[in-house]
């Protein structure tokens, strides 16, 4: 995915399905200057990880 995208979704009032290594999560924030979002699992606890945007696939 890449940093448009993510801006995108992130102001988006639709639910658009994104997954980080085949698991569903949402976007919570995006770190434009290191390209990666803070992201949490969709269901699951709020614990919030770090990951790069690369890595996000829009499903």
């Amino acid at each position: 995915m890449d940093i448009n995208r993510v801006k995108q979704i992130l102001s988006s009032s639709a639910e658009i399905e994104v997954q980080y290594n085949g698991v569903s999560v949402w976007i919570d924030d995006l770190k434009e200057e290191d390209a990666t979002a803070i992201v949490h699992l969709v269901g699951g606890i709020e614990e919030q990880t770090e990951v790069d945007i690369a890595s996000l696939k829009e499903v």
